[in-house]
């Protein structure tokens, strides 16, 4: 259990990090919302947003951590302290060229780009302007959020985990002094062009942050191209297809705006709002799990030791369940009130947040895939095997639009049909992933995982019945205290029922709580 503990732990530090940042991101969504509800000036802000937001997933943190953790992991068993540093310092070098080159382009071809994003828009002149405008604005955020993705790689691959987590909540810091501070000063038509600007400022203090922590563990950032350096032709080839292949999640969220854009106003920004929902218990349990798995499966490679890649493996697949289960039944169950309390109020209206839940819902059906698809995938690129997830990740992308398009064309248009089919693409994403890595490397434990979601299910169904009594019934008159009694009473029964009945995915979790000393290992 010692590998299993030491995993909770640093998955944890992650947590508390993404804690702090989402934290901060719901505050900073809460004032957007505010200042501009759901109209057109949101619409086009986030539809602009999400375009630098996909480069940087595709580019960034998605592709570029999982291609270049192994390779730096590999490095650091395998080769000298100066001949890791060079290879920071080409990437770092080359990096920068690309990003600086892309951002350029971005910002020159922003009015082709806004076109094939938000296709619906052109019917609305005044809209598509403001968006085309905003994506200029907001584009050199992608350069500073590659750079901190690069920043990111670097400390998990050295186990330093919480200040690459902490170190997003710069953007909502930004944007939050913005709103307060300065809006209130401007126009309406400026306000939403310097929230675009503060963007920026965010991505950019993300990276600097991160610097002082990779200078203090004896490494750095030096500006030294070096195009022919045989580890950043490796890292290059892994990251081409690992591009799509991690940030499948993306790309259906692309292809979800460019249908939102042809349904009634608002639509866009529901989507985004019920995402970032969804993203809390993603980001806090899912992807950090993910994020700690990957550059210890890669160590494990490294050292071909096949039992403790699958040791890992299995535990962090079976601790994502144990995990997101009861945090997707907790949404699916409170979704409506979370909403209300969160955002509406000033321009978001009771509409707005109707139209929110209706996507959080069937968002929510998906939230254990999206985060089993991040192992997975994982999985395959500690193997620095990127082909297998990209035809799985296509195919799932394929089916997306299918069950879209399907949908849409009999009648069925809505935010929901939409978060519906991304949730059923991720599942197939899923079970694909691993079918396939388990012809790679053998059995995976499958039935020891199905056992545990088994017993997830049950407490999770206890614990939303639970939830829904004290937030419906009990407290029905009082909502905010009521959703905030129904979240901790529910969570209390969730890890009673874990603790009294002894899952094994809590014994690490409630050792660390109680700081009890392992005994034995499994």
């Amino acid at each position: 259990m010692e590998q299993e503990k030491k995993l909770t732990k640093h998955a944890g530090h992650i947590a508390g990090g993404t804690a702090i940042s989402r934290i901060l991101g719901y505050l900073r969504d809460m004032l957007v919302a505010h200042t501009f509800g759901a109209g057109l000036a949101a619409d086009a802000f986030y539809a602009a947003y999400r375009i630098p937001n996909l480069f940087r997933r595709l580019l960034g943190e998605g592709a570029l951590s999982a291609s270049f953790i192994p390779v730096l992991s590999e490095y650091l068993h395998t080769k000298t302290k100066e001949e890791t540093q060079e290879l920071l310092n080409a990437l770092y070098s080359i990096l920068l060229i690309i990003l600086v080159v892309i951002t350029a382009l971005g910002i020159f071809f922003a009015p082709y780009l806004v076109n094939i994003i938000a296709y619906g828009f052109t019917s609305n002149s005044e809209k598509m302007a403001l968006t085309v405008t905003l994506t200029q604005l907001m584009f050199p955020f992608l350069l500073f959020i590659c750079m901190a993705a690069l920043g990111l790689g670097i400390l998990n691959t050295l186990s330093a985990f919480f200040m690459p987590a902490v170190a997003p909540a710069s953007l909502s810091v930004a944007e939050i002094v913005f709103l307060l501070a300065i809006a209130p000063l401007l126009s309406p038509d400026n306000q939403i062009k310097g929230l675009a600007l503060s963007v920026i400022i965010g991505g950019l203090g993300q990276y600097l942050i991160q610097l002082p922590a990779i200078y203090k563990l004896g490494w750095k950032l030096q500006w030294k191209p070096n195009f022919s350096h045989p580890g950043v032709k490796k890292i290059a080839w892994l990251m081409l297809p690992a591009t799509i292949g991690l940030s499948v999640d993306q790309i259906n969220a692309f292809v979800d705006t460019v249908c939102a854009s042809f349904l009634h106003e608002g639509s866009i920004t529901a989507l985004y709002y019920s995402n970032r929902i969804m993203q809390l218990p993603l980001a806090i349990f899912g992807i950090a799990l993910a994020s700690v798995a990957l550059p210890s499966m890669s160590k494990a490679v490294a050292k071909n030791d096949t039992a403790d890649f699958k040791n890992t493996l299995n535990f962090a697949m079976r601790f994502n369940m144990f995990m997101l289960i009861p945090a997707a039944t907790g949404l699916m169950v409170l979704g409506l009130p979370m909403i209300r309390v969160l955002f509406e109020r000033g321009e978001f209206n009771h509409q707005a947040t109707v139209l929110t839940n209706s996507a959080l819902f069937w968002y929510t059906l998906g939230l254990p895939a999206y985060a089993a698809v991040k192992v997975l995938a994982s999985a395959f690129y500690a193997y620095q095997q990127t082909k297998t997830p990209v035809k799985v990740a296509a195919t799932a992308i394929i089916i997306n639009v299918l069950i879209i398009g399907g949908l849409f064309f009999s009648g069925r248009r809505s935010v929901g049909v939409l978060a519906f089919a991304s949730s059923l693409a991720s599942w197939f994403n899923v079970f694909m992933l691993g079918y396939l890595l388990r012809k790679k490397v053998g059995p995976l434990g499958i039935s020891k995982t199905l056992v545990s979601i088994a017993k997830t299910c049950i407490a999770s169904a206890a614990m939303g019945l639970v939830s829904y009594w004290v937030a419906f019934q009990w407290l029905a008159n009082k909502p905010i205290i009521g959703l905030f009694a129904s979240l901790l009473i529910g969570i209390a029964v969730y890890f009673s029922i874990a603790y009294i009945f002894k899952f094994d995915e809590s014994k690490p979790l409630f050792s660390l709580i109680l700081d009890e000393k392992p005994t034995g290992t499994e």
